[in-house]
C-alpha cells in the first residue's frame, strides 16, 4: 500500500490567495511523485477553490457533523463535503475534543455518516499528557477506539484509517519517538483484531502525527511501521511539506 501523507492546515491560512499559493506550491513541488497518496486539508470554505490535475493530491474535510442538512447553523455536513470533492475527512481530532467538548460517541456518530456518504475517514486518537503520566495510555486509545468505531461494519473498515496522535507531541516539538509509537501501532492493531478478523486488523492503515517534520520524518518511516503521517504545521510551509512527502515516498 502507499503511504498516506496528509495535511491538516487547521484555520490557516487567513486569506483564500495565500490557500491558493500554498496549494498551488504543494502540487508543483509533488507533480513527479507517485509512490505516496497526498490529502490536502484546509479549511472548508477554500476547498471547492483547491483543485488539481495530479492524481496522487486529493482533498480532505477537516470535521463534519453526523446529519445530512437541516437546523444546524454553521454546521458541514459529510454530503456537502462529497459534493465540493472530498475523498476523506478529518474526525475525532484532539482539537474537537479539548475545545469544542466532542466525546467518543460524537465522534463515532459523524464516522458512520461521513462512510454512509462515501468518505473515507481518518480517524485520530491519542492521550493526553496527563493520561500518559499516569500510565493510561492504553486505556485511553482502546476506550477511543471501540467507542468510536461502534457499530462500525467491517466492509466499512476499508475506508477507514486510524490516526495516532498524541495530543502532548501535537505542535509542541516534542514527538513520540519511533520506537514507542511502533509499540502503540501494534497495541491499535491487537484492539483491532479483537473487534474485527484479523484480514481488517493486518490491512489496517495506521498513521502517526505528532511534530512530524523534514527532520524527523525519515526515521519514522523506517523505525515506527507506520503506514503515513498526518502533518499539521510542517504542511503550511510548501517546501517542507513537499520534502516530508519526497522522504516518505523514497523510504
Amino acid at each position: 500500500m502507499k503511504p498516506l501523507i496528509i495535511a491538516n492546515w487547521k484555520m490557516n491560512p487567513q486569506t483564500l490567495a495565500e490557500a491558493k499559493q500554498l496549494f498551488d506550491s504543494i502540487r508543483k513541488g509533488l507533480e513527479n511523485i507517485k509512490n505516496s497518496e497526498v490529502i490536502i486539508c484546509p479549511p472548508f470554505l477554500y476547498i471547492s477553490n483547491l483543485k488539481s490535475n495530479i492524481l496522487n493530491l486529493k482533498l480532505g474535510g477537516q470535521d463534519c457533523l453526523w446529519e445530512k442538512s437541516g437546523a444546524f447553523t454553521g454546521a458541514i455536513s459529510p454530503l456537502m463535503l462529497k459534493n465540493i470533492g472530498c475523498q476523506y475527512v478529518i474526525l475525532g481530532h484532539s482539537e474537537r475534543r479539548i475545545y469544542f467538548g466532542e466525546t467518543n460517541e460524537i465522534t463515532n456518530k459523524k464516522i458512520k455518516a461521513a462512510l454512509f456518504a462515501d468518505l473515507k475517514v481518518i480517524f485520530c486518537i491519542g492521550e493526553t499528557e496527563t493520561e500518559k503520566k499516569k500510565g493510561e495510555t492504553q486505556k485511553v486509545l482502546e476506550n477511543q477506539l471501540k467507542e468510536g468505531l461502534n457499530g462500525i461494519l467491517e466492509r466499512e473498515m476499508e475506508n477507514v484509517v486510524i490516526a495516532y496522535e498524541p495530543v502532548w507531541a501535537i505542535g509542541t516539538g516534542n514527538p513520540c519517538n519511533p520506537e514507542e509509537t511502533k509499540k502503540t501501532a501494534l497495541f491499535i492493531r491487537k484492539i483491532i483484531s479483537e473487534l474485527y478478523p484479523s484480514i481488517i486488523s493486518d490491512n489496517l492503515k495506521i498513521i502517526y502525527g505528532g511534530s512530524v517534520t523534514g527532520e524527523n520524518v525519515a526515521e519514522y518511516s523506517f523505525k515506527s511501521g507506520v503506514g503515513g503521517f498526518l502533518v499539521g504545521g510542517a504542511s503550511l510551509k510548501p517546501d517542507e511539506f513537499v520534502k516530508i512527502v519526497k522522504i516518505v515516498s523514497q523510504s
